[in-house]
């Protein structure tokens, strides 16, 4: 575990210095471009997916789920740290005055309402109600909502590789449709053996 950990660390540290190299000096992309609104954006979709993780790890036994959970929250953990990075190399703001997805041509399509900010983000009464639930039922609403906070990620990782301009941030967003993709197709036979569906 130890020796995955580490190499973790490693690949992190060679993707945000290889995106200083993408970026250069005369490339940084500018504080409005899509490179900097995803890196923004996605760093905090994936924060909520991370706090979901561990919420339903402390609300079941089962560990498939506790499996589940533990790498969703190690790798979206992992990717914002190297978006944050990048933000801090081009000399960025992490915070804009823009609204989310302004960078994809949505404004306003997300409401905001209930701290639903972005595509696929849960709302703090369902984050709340996460965390009343134990067992099955925990898992099901968990698997629910990671399944469409997936979905919504990767909507805006596609805008990525519509728009970015960076290499290295093009690749990781590659990564997080094909990883992203997988999860779902997991969770989705992980529902149905509780007797459940991913919501409409």
């Amino acid at each position: 575990m130890a020796g995955t950990a580490a190499a973790v660390l490693v690949a992190v540290g060679a993707l945000t210095y290889s995106v200083a190299e993408d970026g250069g000096s005369a490339d940084t992309p500018g504080a409005d471009s899509a490179d900097a609104g995803f890196a923004r954006d996605m760093a905090v979709h994936h924060q909520q997916a991370v706090e979901m993780s561990y919420i339903v790890r402390d609300r079941t036994e089962d560990e498939e789920v506790r499996r589940l959970a533990y790498d969703i929250a190690q790798t979206q953990a992992n990717q914002r740290g190297m978006m944050l990075g990048w933000l801090d190399l081009w000399k960025l703001p992490k915070v804009s005055s823009k609204e989310p997805m302004a960078w994809m041509g949505m404004s306003g399509m997300a409401s905001g309402e209930d701290g639903a900010l972005m595509p696929g983000m849960a709302t703090n009464t369902e984050l709340k109600k996460l965390g009343t639930l134990s067992g099955k039922q925990a898992e099901v609403l968990f698997l629910q909502l990671m399944t469409a906070h997936h979905k919504g990620g990767i909507h805006m990782a596609e805008g990525c590789l519509d728009r970015c301009e960076v290499g290295v941030e093009k690749r990781l967003a590659r990564t997080m449709v094909n990883g992203q993709r997988s999860e779902i197709d997991l969770m989705a036979d992980m529902l149905k053996e509780r007797g459940a569906e991913p919501r409409p």
